[in-house]
C-alpha cells in the first residue's frame, strides 16, 4: 500500500499495490504493520456498508465528538463518489480546511479519515456501494454534523445534489 498525504493533516489517500498474473490481481486493503508505521490506528471496531441506488445522493458531513472521535478507512467497491473530508480539530494546523477526492471501483483507492475530521460524500453514479472500516464504535450521543453547503468552507461538490436526508439537510452551519 502507498500512503499519499492529503492537504488535511493526518489524512491519507491509500493506493493499492496489486500483484497481477493470468488469474487476475490480488492486493492488501489493510495491514496492521503498515498502519502502525504511519502512526495510524490499527484496531478496527466495526465495518459498515452504505448502499446508494441513486446518483446525486449526498451523505454528510458527519463527525463524532471526543472521547469517541471516529477515524475511518473509506473505499468504494462499486460505483463512484466524490469524497470530502473537513478538518474540525481546533489544534490542527489544517483546522477548517477541506479536501475532496474521487474514489471509485476502478482505481480502488481508499481514504484514511482521522478522528475529529468530518466526512461526507456525493455519489456520481447509480448503485454505488461504500465500505467503511471504523476505528471507533458508533456513539449516537457523540454524533453530529455540519451543513454540506456551509459558506464558511465553500465546498465545491462536482455534481448536482439530488437526494439528501432531512437530518443532513438541517445540520447547522459551523461555529468556530
Amino acid at each position: 500500500m502507498k500512503f499519499l498525504p492529503t492537504p488535511v493533516e493526518g489524512a491519507y489517500l491509500i493506493e493499492l499495490e496489486p500483484h497481477e498474473d493470468q488469474r487476475g490481481s490480488f492486493a492488501r486493503t489493510f495491514c496492521q504493520e503498515e498502519f502502525e508505521k504511519m502512526g495510524l490506528p490499527t484496531q478496527i471496531r466495526q465495518s459498515n456498508l452504505s448502499n446508494n441506488p441513486h446518483q446525486g445522493t449526498l451523505r454528510g458531513l458527519h463527525c463524532q465528538s471526543e472521547p469517541h472521535c471516529e477515524a475511518k478507512l473509506v473505499r468504494v467497491p462499486r460505483g463512484s463518489i466524490y469524497d470530502v473530508i473537513l478538518d474540525l480539530r481546533k489544534d490542527s494546523p489544517t483546522y477548517c480546511q477541506w479536501f475532496g477526492s474521487h474514489l471509485d471501483d476502478q482505481d480502488c483507492k481508499a481514504i484514511f479519515v482521522p478522528g475529529g475530521v468530518a466526512h461526507g460524500f456525493l455519489t456520481l453514479v447509480e448503485n454505488t456501494l461504500i465500505y467503511y472500516e471504523m476505528f471507533e464504535f458508533y456513539h449516537p450521543e457523540s454524533a453530529w454534523g455540519i451543513r454540506y453547503d456551509d459558506p464558511l468552507f465553500d465546498i465545491h461538490w462536482p455534481a448536482e445534489i439530488k437526494l439528501i436526508s432531512e437530518k443532513d439537510q438541517h445540520w447547522p452551519n459551523y461555529q468556530p
